[in-house]
């Protein structure tokens, strides 16, 4: 992986009693006219690799998580993109590899890191992998919380050091 989350958030504001959002409204898959703003917010990760995320919109892998009019009915919301998660194929095997997931500084904490991250899990066919920086607490807890391990560290991987490895599955 190229980019890893920038504390993507946990379900609601430390020590609140909001529950966590309704998953299902707010994601969608990623549509032509939302690519720019997918290019923006991809700024936010440590290590950003623009060119698997021009992939990834190519071939329709990118889902995003929008806020604003948000559709209750279930249908597909049509508001602005603030976070996006971007699946890739795991060459040679089973399952997927989760190369960037990121949300806006604005709407952290609102759960929608877990939501993307949780329909990631939902619609991969075997194991889910990514990797963190190490100091990303923020991120990290939220991959334990969704039941992911440390299964391996790649020394050297991001610019400022090592990489930990996760799987879940």
């Amino acid at each position: 992986m190229t980019g890893q989350p920038s504390n993507p958030g946990n379900e609601g504001p430390a020590g609140s009693d909001r529950p966590p959002a309704s998953p299902t409204p707010r994601l969608r898959d990623a549509r032509p006219a939302d690519a720019e703003r997918i290019r923006e917010l991809q700024s936010h990760l440590r290590q950003p690799n623009p060119d698997l995320l021009e992939y990834g919109l190519a071939v329709e892998s990118v889902r995003v998580s929008v806020a604003g009019d948000e559709a209750a009915s279930g249908s597909a919301p049509t508001g602005r993109v603030v976070g996006y998660l971007l699946p890739v194929d795991a060459p040679g095997r089973p399952g997927v590899h989760l190369a960037e997931l990121v949300v806006s500084p604005a709407h952290r904490r609102e759960g929608r890191a877990s939501e993307l991250l949780r329909r990631v899990v939902r619609d991969a066919s075997g194991p889910v992998t990514l990797q963190a920086h190490p100091d990303n607490e923020a991120a990290l807890a939220l991959y334990d919380a969704a039941g992911f391990a440390v299964v391996d560290r790649r020394p050297d991987a991001y610019d400022d050091g090592d990489a930990l490895v996760l799987r879940l599955g």
